[in-house]
């Protein structure tokens, strides 16, 4: 795997080593052991798989306790991946970074624990699969506002249109209002 910085440093991009030929394609998408020495001493505890249409904006999810750090892809289609950093003592608290993941480019990201995430599909449809370090708690879960001026992220969203969102993603908290992590 070809790690990538981000402009925050706990952000990383994997992008994987592709073998393919006439018949198709392998890679490897994940390993425990270069995970651990390479990127993060974690564990996963559950895997997750969604699929949206397009213009579905799903986001900015985080939990206060339960804290899931995620390793996200894209297996069928296209996102735009966004993860903001929540917490209050890193030197990139506040800041947000998006990249494209697609199931062409194979990319995927590393989000630690700590930030909120979410995507924006920019294909017909996606299938997006993660890797979580802790159980979903909805009972613990946040939303910061997709939108905030304050984050002014520069979601690819087509002049005229608005994203698709769920009644939880409606009701996101403007980033100066949100609960931080300490």
């Amino acid at each position: 795997m070809n790690i990538i910085n981000t402009t925050i440093p706990d952000l990383k991009i994997l992008e994987p080593k592709v073998f393919g030929d006439n018949r198709g394609f392998f890679l490897e998408t994940f390993r425990s052991d270069w995970f651990k020495e390479h990127i993060a001493d974690v564990t996963f505890v559950q895997d997750n798989h969604s699929k949206s249409s397009h213009g579905i904006l799903r986001g900015m999810h985080y939990q206060l306790k339960q804290a899931q750090g995620k390793l996200v892809r894209v297996i069928s289609g296209e996102v735009y991946d966004v993860a903001i950093d929540m917490r209050k003592n890193s030197s990139s608290f506040g800041q947000a970074f998006g990249t494209y993941l697609s199931a062409e480019n194979k990319r995927q990201m590393w989000i630690p624990a700590g930030f909120a995430h979410g995507f924006f599909v920019t294909s017909e449809s996606a299938e997006f699969v993660y890797k979580c370090t802790d159980y979903y708690a909805p009972e613990y879960e946040e939303s910061v506002l997709w939108n905030d001026p304050d984050l002014a992220i520069d979601w690819p969203i087509p002049e005229g249109e608005s994203p698709i969102l769920s009644a939880k993603d409606k009701a996101g908290k403007q980033f100066k209002n949100a609960k931080y992590f300490l």
